[in-house]
């Protein structure tokens, strides 16, 4: 079963009001600052245990303190390889605390070697806030793709090591950013793409873009904690469902066009949420609302989950169950997710085919959108 943090859905919308508020003046200096954000990189050579600077884009007076905390997680083993660590640091720069992601990345050992001589390189990505585990995902992923990059020698460092390691914040973390300023109020149809397994095929945009949506939508998903459906129930859908297969999104234009574009209230109750925080420049709060996105809709589908049990029965609870649908602006999407979960339980295939008739009849002129 899911699990749920949230309490409240105006409490997940509304995370936005506890970050500081920005008057006219000030979000145009921060719009000009947006692409000179502090952000710092340091990469190490660990051998046993010493730790050797490679390159660094901290202040001088800054590195030496971040070298000795790592050399403190090093000696109590607290990094793993291959594993990020994320922890607030105190340092000689602007921010004072910044939220610092370091990964161990070991270097194979001959048979020879013990655990105990092993060698690599410690990368750390240091970011002006707190928040940074939020993209621990993306750092990850980011940090093992300089893998290849290093050798001992690091003959690469300034053709190839340095340039992808100052590319990191823009990389990682300003991502859902980008998306978020180019689509608006369009977002909606990207969250209801990403919830319902719909497939995104973006033309007319560069790469960049085409990978910054992809990376979204998988960020808005809930891959990997809802079943797919199988084919026999593939085969069952409506013809409205089929109609839109696929959300196509031409980015030739300045103004992103999209076509099987499918919404409903649910989604669209978030677009401000997003907006808000596109205007404030604060990457780290947009994906805190696209996770808090995640959880509403967990939670909701854990509460049809234990309705449709409930309304096997009980025919109150059949009657809670549609009142629920009626009333969360999500019934398209969790009603083909508890299909799909539900697809071998004859009494429970009963009871979703009549939280559909009833869902398709609160909505006659627009199926599968949630009105």
């Amino acid at each position: 079963m899911f699990t749920s943090q949230t309490s409240s859905f105006q409490d997940s919308i509304d995370v936005e009001e506890k970050d500081a508020d920005f008057d006219n003046e000030e979000l145009s200096a921060y719009s000009q600052k947006i692409q000179q954000i502090n952000c710092y990189y340091s990469i190490y050579y660990y051998q046993s245990t010493s730790l050797t600077l490679l390159d660094s884009s901290l202040p001088s007076e800054a590195e030496p303190e971040l070298r000795c905390y790592i050399s403190r997680r090093l000696s109590k083993g607290a990094l793993l390889g291959g594993m990020g660590n994320i922890a607030t640091v105190e340092l000689s720069i602007p921010e004072q605390a910044a939220g610092c992601y370091c990964c161990l990345l070991e270097q194979e050992r001959s048979p020879e070697q013990s655990e105990a001589d092993g060698n690599g390189w410690v990368v750390c990505l240091l970011g002006g806030s707190e928040k940074v585990s939020t993209f621990r995902i993306e750092l990850d992923k980011y940090v093992q793709g300089l893998r290849r990059s290093l050798t001992p020698e690091m003959q690469n460092l300034e053709s190839e090591v340095r340039p992808y390691l100052s590319l990191w914040y823009e990389e990682s973390v300003m991502h859902v950013h980008r998306v978020v300023q180019l689509v608006q109020a369009n977002v909606a149809y990207l969250l209801h793409a990403a919830l319902s397994q719909t497939h995104v095929e973006v033309v007319g945009a560069d790469e960049r873009t085409r990978i910054d949506m992809a990376r979204f939508v998988k960020a808005a998903s809930l891959q990997g904690l809802v079943q797919e459906e199988p084919a026999p129930v593939q085969l069952c859908r409506t013809s409205s469902e089929r109609s839109h297969a696929h959300l196509l999104i031409d980015c030739s234009a300045s103004t992103p066009t999209f076509t099987n574009a499918v919404s409903n209230r649910f989604c669209d109750d978030w677009i401000q949420a997003f907006l808000n925080a596109a205007e404030r420049f604060n990457p780290f709060l947009l994906r805190q609302i696209l996770e808090n996105f995640k959880l509403k809709a967990i939670q909701d589908m854990n509460n049809l989950k234990r309705f449709i049990r409930q309304a096997e029965t009980s025919h109150y609870a059949l009657f809670r169950c549609c009142l629920f649908l009626r009333g969360c602006g999500n019934g398209d999407v969790l009603l083909r997710n508890a299909r799909a979960e539900h697809s071998g339980l004859a009494e429970a295939c009963a009871i979703i085919r009549v939280l559909q008739e009833f869902l398709t009849e609160q909505a006659p002129g627009s199926p599968g959108t949630s009105q």
